[in-house]
């Protein structure tokens, strides 16, 4: 699927939503490419607009979501707005 400028049609999961822990707002972003079945990217934005996105796909955008809670749970809040994780890249 692609829209009218030849993007391919993005779609994201209804459990993308902003998460709130020890005074830090990120917001999660679950998406893929609508259409084609492929895995579900997991991408986390700080409020300044620092991007970190997981080198991996995942099978269902559920697993994408408990992996944004096992590395919040692991790592902490503040790590995902100050420092890129080890295996994913910061954009």
């Amino acid at each position: 699927m692609v829209n009218h400028n030849n993007n391919p049609e993005i779609e994201s999961s209804p459990l993308c939503g902003s998460v709130t822990r020890d005074g830090i707002t990120v917001r999660v972003e679950i998406y893929r490419i609508a259409g084609r079945g492929e895995g579900w990217a997991l991408e986390v934005i700080d409020g300044e607009g620092a991007s970190t996105v997981w080198d991996d796909t995942f099978a269902d955008d559920q697993d994408a979501y408990d992996e944004f809670y096992r590395a919040l749970e692991l790592e902490g809040m503040r790590s995902m707005s100050n420092r890129p994780f080890p295996s994913r890249s910061r954009a």
